[in-house]
């Protein structure tokens, strides 16, 4: 069927719609939840019998000879972007934040349309933090926090921003830790 390597090949599923534009080297999938697009560098087969997707080695503009040895990486770039984009359309990405120290609190502000969260982290001041658009954030009890949207490089990089507010410290273990995220805590002063 294909010469190219299986790792180039991409199954697309069922319920998902893949429209792809040769003239504007743009790829569209609409899926159960959301519609998103890719702007590509390489081009790409379709058989629609099979519902699989080739990631070719053919790039859309003239390269230079730097860019021509990197073909197989923008190859595999493109095939990781791919994959990314049919999961995105079709499930909801999260990630649980835990807030752990006296004090530390997160309260969702009622103005703007609830789109700003208040941190206290046992600083002096409070930390403000603007919500994007496409996330939800909420926090039903004060000490724990869920983020949820449909972009998961969105959704751990706001976690990693909220993160990096107060980091988890290796000798009480306080800090802001992700759900599953265990501290193996550091033997303090022997007297």
């Amino acid at each position: 069927m294909y010469n190219a390597p299986k790792k180039y090949l991409i199954k697309t599923p069922k319920e998902t719609t893949v429209i792809y534009c040769n003239k504007n080297k743009i790829i569209t999938v609409i899926g159960l939840l959301k519609k998103k697009s890719l702007k590509l560098q390489v081009e790409l087969n379709f058989n629609e019998k099979f519902n699989v997707i080739e990631v070719t080695a053919i790039p859309f503009s003239k390269l230079s000879n730097k860019d021509k040895k990197n073909i197989k990486a923008m190859q595999g770039t493109t095939v990781a972007l791919i994959k990314q984009l049919l999961i995105e359309t079709s499930s909801i990405f999260y990630q649980k934040l835990k807030f752990i120290g006296v004090g530390y609190r997160a309260f969702e502000i009622d103005s703007f349309e609830k789109r700003i969260l208040l941190l206290k982290l046992g600083y002096s001041h409070d930390i403000y933090l603007k919500i994007p658009r496409n996330l939800e954030i909420s926090s039903l009890k004060f000490t724990k926090l869920f983020i949820s949207g449909f972009s998961y490089q969105k959704i751990t990089q706001a976690a990693a921003l909220i993160q990096s507010y107060k980091h988890p410290e290796p000798y009480k273990g306080k800090g802001i830790l992700y759900e599953n995220q265990k501290i193996e805590l550091k033997e303090g002063k022997k007297v």
